[in-house]
């Protein structure tokens, strides 16, 4: 996945994208430690908007609790909240890091045909984004 940088004062619209892999640093949490937090603690996707143009909502990564896996099938902007690096992992187990700077946007193709991946955040701090993705660019999805 190449991401292009843009300032977010440029930027009026549009948003990004989790694992299956084990992090480094012990194994992803269970359903038991996730029944034992508050939401404000979970990784989660939080919709925000929707129409016939574009799908947004708000990605807030944990550390150590990876997204499951997904692909995103439409081109999409990223506006990052807070900075941080994601490790992206993908079904074969080929990995690169994102970094995101707080308050910096930045443009996503569409996955290659067929990938999945998955979004580990290996840092000490909850990294949030919002993702603009467009439809009917691609082949539809999430």
């Amino acid at each position: 996945m190449k991401a292009a940088k843009y300032g977010s004062t440029t930027f009026v619209v549009m948003l990004m994208a989790c694992s299956g892999s084990m992090p480094e640093n012990g194994p992803p949490p269970t359903e038991m430690d996730l029944r034992s937090t508050t939401p404000e603690e979970i990784t989660r996707r939080v919709p925000q908007f929707e129409n016939e143009h574009v799908e947004v909502w708000k990605s807030i990564i944990m550390p150590n609790q990876p997204l499951t896996m997904h692909r995103h099938d439409n081109p999409r902007a990223l506006i990052a909240l807070t900075g941080g690096t994601l490790r992206v992992v993908n079904q074969d187990g080929d990995a690169h890091d994102m970094t995101w700077e707080a308050g910096s946007a930045y443009w996503l193709e569409a996955d290659p045909p067929g990938e999945l991946h998955g979004d580990v955040n290996e840092g000490a701090e909850p990294v949030e984004v919002i993702v603009v993705q467009l439809k009917g660019i691609g082949t539809g999805g999430s």
